[in-house]
């Protein structure tokens, strides 16, 4: 019975991968196998949190170094789109001054992907929206930073 059992689940779980790869595409099924970037760090440069309309949260941490992300990992309660999309919007950070990250949209989310779902699209949104949000935090704490500055 075991052995029937443990037939079933394995069968299940290649069932459930297949799909996955089919419809998410061979990038984002190895991220969602695997994701990269994930959870947060103390005291970030940059943290930005957002809501979706899904009701999925993510958020992004910065670290910059000589104005250059220097490190960036992301945290979300969402599905696995979310995580897939919140690892790639961290990944495509990385090294990147304040300016070029104002260039990482959803589209160029969904375009690292090579797209997803529809009803998923929103997701690389999501990320890209709390990427900036990080970064905006980055550049207040910078602003304050330069204005508390002994003359």
């Amino acid at each position: 019975m075991s052995k029937d059992f443990d037939d079933f689940v394995e069968g299940l779980q290649n069932q459930i991968y297949e799909e996955t790869r089919t419809n998410y595409g061979q990038v984002a099924f190895q991220r969602w196998l695997k994701p990269l970037y994930m959870g947060a760090f103390d005291n970030p440069d940059g943290h930005g949190r957002i809501r979706g309309s899904c009701g999925d949260t993510m958020q992004i941490f910065l670290r910059f170094e000589n104005d250059k992300v220097k490190e960036a990992s992301f945290q979300t309660d969402g599905c696995g789109s979310s995580t897939v999309c919140g690892s790639f919007a961290a990944e495509l950070s990385l090294g990147k001054s304040p300016d070029e990250i104002l260039d990482i949209t959803g589209e160029v989310i969904l375009k690292e992907l090579g797209g997803l779902p529809e009803e998923e699209k929103h997701c690389a949104f999501l990320s890209a929206e709390a990427l900036q949000e990080a970064l905006n935090d980055y550049m207040i704490k910078q602003k304050r930073r330069e204005t508390e500055k002994p003359l």
